[in-house]
């Protein structure tokens, strides 16, 4: 089942097209792994998805109703939510406040968000998603006080507390050692199949490893589609992007 299609997805800033006419579906169960080098437009593509930031051109449809011009907020409602490449947590209040709020923030109202957090369903919740990542005895610890690693476990603790059903991810595995990198690549692989999983990778072992399909993309175009298998032994992707990675 169809679960997000982009079509002729353009965007531009100014005179320079960062992505040109991009088209693919993502269905519901999927692992898709999106790479492409230095500059390529995968964040943007991410961005734009997650309603960060505006397309140029194109369409997004989710579940088949068009979502083009939908907020994050809107985005979160509809099931989608995403991690960033860079750490965005409030890093000087506890660890467990941190999970909290965002456990809340798919309420109905943004109003609710302002009273107590401790309400025992989202406590149990928190207490879950924190055990799940082993970072439970470390709840009333600031993130700031955490290792880099911990702190990228807890982005993604962060994204799947508002319970999507797709998950976007950009680039998971950043400047992590790697014992962390399989840390990650752990708590991915045994995510429930009914969430959808969309991300970009430089580490090609954990993208291999992890994604069903691969997407790559190149000067903002979209070049080559298909299985892992495929994608390690297409001649122009092999050219471009995987030569001196495997």
């Amino acid at each position: 089942m169809e679960l997000l299609t982009v079509e002729d997805l353009s965007k531009n800033f100014g005179g320079l097209s960062v992505l040109k006419n991009i088209s693919f579906t993502i269905n519901t169960g999927e692992r898709v792994g999106i790479i492409g080098p230095n500059g390529s437009g995968k964040t943007t593509l991410i961005n734009i998805m997650s309603g960060v930031l505006p397309s140029s051109g194109g369409q997004i449809y989710v579940r088949g109703k068009t979502a083009t011009k939908a907020t994050p907020y809107k985005f979160c409602r509809l099931g989608i939510s995403r991690s960033f490449q860079l750490n965005t947590l409030f890093l000087n209040i506890p660890l467990l406040d941190n999970v909290l709020i965002a456990c809340k923030g798919k309420q109905l109202s943004w109003l609710k968000m302002i009273g107590p957090v401790n309400e025992r369903h989202y406590l149990t919740k928190a207490q879950e998603l924190l055990e799940m990542v082993g970072l439970w005895e470390k709840r009333k610890v600031l993130p700031k006080a955490l290792s880099y690693g911990e702190q990228r476990l807890v982005e993604v603790v962060l994204a799947l507390a508002s319970e999507p059903s797709l998950l976007l991810l950009d680039e998971p595995s950043a400047g992590l050692s790697t014992a962390e990198v399989n840390q990650i690549l752990n708590l991915l692989s045994n995510l429930s199949k009914d969430i959808t999983l969309f991300f970009c990778a430089h580490d090609m072992s954990l993208l291999f490893a992890l994604a069903s399909r691969v997407v790559v993309l190149h000067y903002g175009q979209l070049i080559a589609e298909g299985t892992p298998e495929e994608i390690k032994a297409n001649l122009k992707v092999r050219e471009i992007y995987l030569r001196g990675s495997e």
